[in-house]
C-alpha cells in the first residue's frame, strides 16, 4: 500500500521546475551528492514544493537511504508472514516504497503549494489589471503585490521582482517565472504581459478575461468535487453507519435474549 501511494504522489507531478542542465551549471553544483540527486530528479521537486522542500541534498538523500534501509528491515519482518509468492512482493516493495516516501511528500507540497497558488491568482489579476489600466508597468504590479501579498504566489513575484531589480531582463524573469511554476495559468499571465510588450495590446482587458476564465474553472472544479462527495458519503453510510447501527440492535436483543425467549 506504501508503494502505491508513492508511485500515485509521484505519477501525479507535472513536469517542470529547473533541468538538471541548467542545475549543473548552478554555482557549487559539483559532487557527489548534488549528481546524485540530479539523478534523482531532486532538484525540480524542491523548486516546486517551495519552502517545504527547501532542505540540503545530503538531507535528502539520507532520508531516502534511511527509508530505504527501514522498508527493508519492515520487509523482511513481514514477508515471511505473508502467503506464497506475495512475500517476494512485500519484501521488494517496501523498500522501494520507503525509497520513494521522501519523493511523494515532496510532490504532495508542490501540488499543495500548486493549489495555493491558482487559487490566489484571479485576485491578483484584477489587481495586475487595475494597475495596467492606471499606466503602470507589470513589473510594478508585480511588487505591490509581492509588498502586500503572502502565500506561493507573491513569493514568485517577489522573486521576478527581484530578478528584475538586479538587471535581468523582463522576458528572462518572466521565462523564470514560467520554469519555476509550470501551468497553463502563469504562463497564460506571462504570454499577455509580453504580447503587450511587443505589439502594444491591450493588458489590463486580457486580464481580466484571464481571471474571469480561471474562476469558472474553479467552480467547475468545486462543483466536481462536490459530486464526487456524494457517492463517497452514501458508501460511508452503507458500510459503516448502517452495520454499526445494525450491530447496536444485534447487541441489545442478546443481551435480552432471556427475558424474549421467556414467554416461549
Amino acid at each position: 500500500m506504501l508503494a502505491f501511494a508513492a508511485i500515485a504522489e509521484l505519477s501525479a507531478a507535472r513536469p517542470g521546475g529547473r533541468s538538471p542542465e541548467r542545475a549543473s551549471r548552478s554555482p557549487g553544483s559539483s559532487g557527489r551528492w548534488v549528481a546524485a540527486a540530479l539523478h534523482l530528479g531532486l532538484p525540480g521537486r524542491m523548486a516546486r514544493a517551495g519552502p517545504a522542500g527547501r532542505r540540503p541534498l545530503p538531507l535528502v538523500l539520507g532520508a531516502k537511504l534511511a527509508g530505504a534501509i527501514s522498508g527493508a528491515l519492515i520487509g523482511l519482518m513481514v514477508a515471511p508472514a505473508a502467503p506464497g509468492r506475495i512475500s517476494l512482493l512485500v519484501g521488494l516493495g517496501v523498500p522501494v516504497a520507503g525509497f520513494l516516501v521522501p519523493d511523494a511528500m515532496l510532490e504532495r507540497a508542490a501540488r499543495r503549494r500548486r493549489r495555493r497558488l491558482i487559487a490566489a491568482l484571479p485576485d491578483a489579476l484584477d489587481l495586475l489589471a487595475v494597475s495596467a489600466a492606471a499606466g503602470r508597468t507589470a513589473a510594478a504590479g508585480f511588487a505591490e503585490l509581492a509588498r502586500g501579498g503572502e502565500g506561493p504566489l507573491a513569493e514568485e513575484l517577489g522573486v521576478a521582482v527581484a530578478e528584475i531589480g538586479c538587471g535581468v531582463s523582463s522576458p528572462a524573469a518572466l521565462r523564470a517565472l514560467r520554469e519555476r511554476t509550470p501551468g497553463s495559468e502563469l504562463a497564460s499571465l506571462c504570454a499577455a504581459i509580453e504580447r503587450s510588450r511587443r505589439f502594444g495590446s491591450p493588458l489590463a482587458d486580457q486580464l481580466r478575461r484571464q481571471a474571469g476564465g480561471l474562476r469558472r474553472d474553479q467552480t467547475r472544479a468545486t462543483e466536481e468535487r462536490a459530486a464526487r462527495a456524494a457517492p463517497k458519503i452514501q458508501l460511508v453510510v452503507a458500510l459503516v453507519l448502517v452495520p454499526s447501527v445494525l450491530l447496536m440492535i444485534v447487541a441489545g436483543l442478546i443481551a435480552n435474549s432471556d427475558r424474549l425467549l421467556s414467554g416461549f
